[in-house]
């Protein structure tokens, strides 16, 4: 593995005096790696090979493109379990939900490997005689990926392979908590192919390398996943100079349990939602608002089922749930789980860090009851295996509960009732909506992404995800043989 940033088809160190060291999170004394941090001018230095690579990339056939990014699902493939030891190694999670999100990304370069023979417009009619009009979408140019620490295999690929195969060349910044399995991306691309200059990645801070990509005049889009407050900061910055941005951020997601839920079925996807990647998502399940007459049954499954998970580092097959990511996120779980108790919330569960795990940064899975719409950890995002269970006396006023948070990511709904259903899905503010099922998930071929604070801009994945990389050009044609002097449309 390359420790260092790639470039025109060229790996390198770039000259500063700061490394990235990427720590294990659950043995934070192992240093896996470490990388020095790239300056504004190795950026600009991406941003012209770029340029000069988009000259050709643009040019080169949809469908062609597309077989590049096939034979990157083909190597991805083949070095699955590669991709997922590292990733496990520098994020976390544990090893089968780092398998799992490795599949994810392949089955994402292959969807956008067909778009690259779907890249299509539209005809349509002409007000006018003897015209014929229609539509194209062309690349847009040179554009910016910023990618967070908590997928970072699957997001990086659900924001690069769409740029790449809609012509565009790519600047792409990994978190600098998982510089390493952004790294094994980029590998790939390489050798699947992609002209250098096509794929550029700088490893480095937000400060330095995140602020060159927002505030380059030539970075026609920015693509971005992270925390609200960056987010927002970037997305003002960005759009003011013209730039197309979409951000993907925050959520607080929740459950609606109805009297006549499978209380069984609604258990497993809570736990599977709160307690999966540590809760290090932004569809994990952070609220539960459930019907008073179905909660204390809830709560028991809920608490059995946490009980029994088994803590410890990813790479053990036999672990359940792994670390925080770093000291930082850590430290955040400890303070909401304060907060709560603060606020009068019930502590039923967890709380502390369990106490045969001297070393890594981990937390017990944490439940709360009793939990007014009102408090922080019912409002917040905590971004932790903290889950909140509250109760409303009807669907109207678990709506109101649900949506009465400034995000709008996902919710999820268990009830047999085709009435409640289809009122919740009509109702529920929020940009995917999950009925029976956990709220977490995505598939290639459908859109992902949030209303509120949660985001802003176009969807990604799916056909929303390519159209974001695009432009479109609306076409006249006249065929009439004469000379038009005014036309009236």
């Amino acid at each position: 593995m390359h420790t260092g940033s790639y470039v025109d088809g060229k790996w390198f160190h770039p000259k500063s005096n700061r490394l990235v060291r990427n720590l294990n999170p659950a043995d934070p004394d192992e240093v896996i790696a470490e990388f020095p941090a790239a300056t504004a001018d190795d950026v600009n230095h991406a941003i012209d090979a770029a340029q000069a690579a988009f000259r050709n990339w643009k040019k080169t056939p949809g469908p062609e493109r597309g077989r590049v990014l096939w034979r990157a699902a083909d190597i991805a493939r083949q070095r699955a379990d590669e991709i997922a030891r590292t990733l496990t190694l520098e994020e976390g999670k544990v090893l089968k939900e780092a398998k799992g999100e490795v599949m994810k990304g392949i089955s994402l370069l292959e969807y956008y490997a067909g778009e690259g023979y779907r890249m299509h417009g539209k005809t349509l009619p002409s007000e006018a005689r003897d015209t014929f009009t229609y539509t194209i979408r062309r690349p847009l140019g040179v554009v910016g990926l910023i990618a967070p620490w908590n997928f970072p295999w699957a997001i990086p690929v659900w924001k690069s392979a769409p740029a790449l195969a809609a012509g565009n060349c790519v600047i792409f910044k990994p978190a600098e908590l998982t510089p390493a399995t952004s790294t094994l991306l980029t590998e790939i691309y390489e050798q699947a192919g992609l002209p250098p200059g096509v794929f550029n990645m700088l490893v480095g801070s937000g400060s330095v390398v995140g602020e060159a990509i927002v505030h380059s005049p030539v970075l026609r889009a920015i693509s971005f996943t992270g925390s609200n407050e960056v987010g927002g900061a970037l997305y003002t910055k960005a759009a003011q100079r013209g730039a197309k941005v979409t951000c993907e951020m925050g959520g607080k997601n929740a459950v609606i349990v109805m009297a006549d839920a499978d209380l069984d079925k609604a258990a497993v996807a809570i736990h599977g939602g709160a307690f999966g990647s540590t809760g290090q998502r932004c569809t994990a399940t952070s609220r539960v608002i459930a019907r008073p007459s179905a909660k204390v049954a809830l709560l028991e499954r809920l608490v059995d089922a946490a009980k029994k998970i088994k803590i410890g580092s990813g790479l053990d097959d036999t672990v359940d749930m792994g670390p925080a990511v770093d000291e930082k996120q850590w430290k955040t779980d400890f303070d909401y789980i304060k907060i709560g108790q603060q606020e009068g919330a019930r502590l039923i569960l967890g709380g502390k860090k369990p106490e045969h795990l001297g070393k890594g940064y981990f937390v017990e899975p944490t439940i709360f009851d009793n939990v007014a719409p009102t408090m922080r950890i019912f409002k917040e995002e905590i971004f932790g295996p903290v889950l909140a269970v509250s109760t409303a006396k009807d669907l109207n006023e678990a709506l109101t509960y649900a949506n009465g948070v400034e995000y709008g990511l996902t919710t999820s709904i268990f009830t047999e009732n085709i009435d409640t259903i289809m009122n919740f899905v009509e109702e529920v503010e929020t940009g995917m909506v999950h009925v029976n099922e956990p709220t977490i998930g995505g598939e290639a071929q459908l859109p992902f992404g949030g209303s509120k604070a949660t985001g802003v801009g176009e969807r990604e994945m799916a056909e929303e995800g390519l159209n974001f990389f695009t432009e479109l050009k609306t076409v006249f044609i006249n065929y009439s043989g004469k000379a038009e002097r005014l036309m009236i449309r």
